[in-house]
């Protein structure tokens, strides 16, 4: 009975969103997988039960021209400048530990459904990947990209949201397919990308 009382908690916490994620930790530490920043994720025999990271409008005081895009990679977030003091926050995954980086770029180009051709260095961690995959729900870049100046990096979609708020990546911001979609709808080729620690 206590079994099926926790089943339920952790799907009702999943059905509510952010609210019910934030007090999920607590009932469950021993079997959540949490980060500073992560939404919370259960594994079960039925996929995974995870928390989300609410897409929000925020007030925002640094004075940076509208269609900004602000990357915090310590606080796991992502700001789209509106201008008047607001902007809109994205929870995201960022670099795992050796492939953070900051600096100051733009968006040079956008993808739907992009394609995927791993790097020679996650090849060399990981050589069992596909050498290249078609855009689509299965491709680890998810819905939409945003390409950086003429670097690797992209702000993308993933296939795997209970990872986000966390640092997983080879260096690219990942979003959910939602968030991705919207951040793309907003922003505009050349705009500033400002990625900070």
């Amino acid at each position: 009975m206590r079994t099926f009382g926790l089943l339920a908690i952790m799907i009702a916490s999943a059905l509510f969103g952010a609210s019910a994620a934030t007090s999920a930790p607590n009932l469950f530490q021993a079997s959540v997988s949490q980060s500073p920043g992560q939404v919370w994720s259960i594994p079960t025999p039925f996929g995974i039960i995870y928390g989300t990271i609410p897409r929000e409008v925020v007030d925002y005081p640094r004075t940076l021209a509208p269609g900004t895009i602000v990357v915090s990679t310590r606080e796991r977030r992502l700001y789209y400048v509106l201008g008047g003091g607001k902007a809109v926050r994205y929870g995201i995954a960022v670099g795992m530990e050796g492939y953070a980086w900051s600096g100051v770029s733009t968006v040079a180009a956008k993808r739907e459904w992009p394609d995927w051709t791993p790097t020679p260095d996650e090849l060399r961690r990981i050589p069992n990947l596909p050498r290249h995959m078609a855009g689509g729900p299965d491709n680890p870049l998810g819905a939409r990209a945003l390409y950086l100046g003429d670097t690797l990096y992209r702000i993308h979609g993933t296939n795997e949201p209970w990872k986000l708020g966390g640092g997983v990546s080879s260096g690219c911001i990942r979003m959910s397919n939602d968030d991705v979609i919207d951040l793309y709808n907003r922003a505009k080729i050349g705009a500033t990308v400002i990625v900070q620690r």
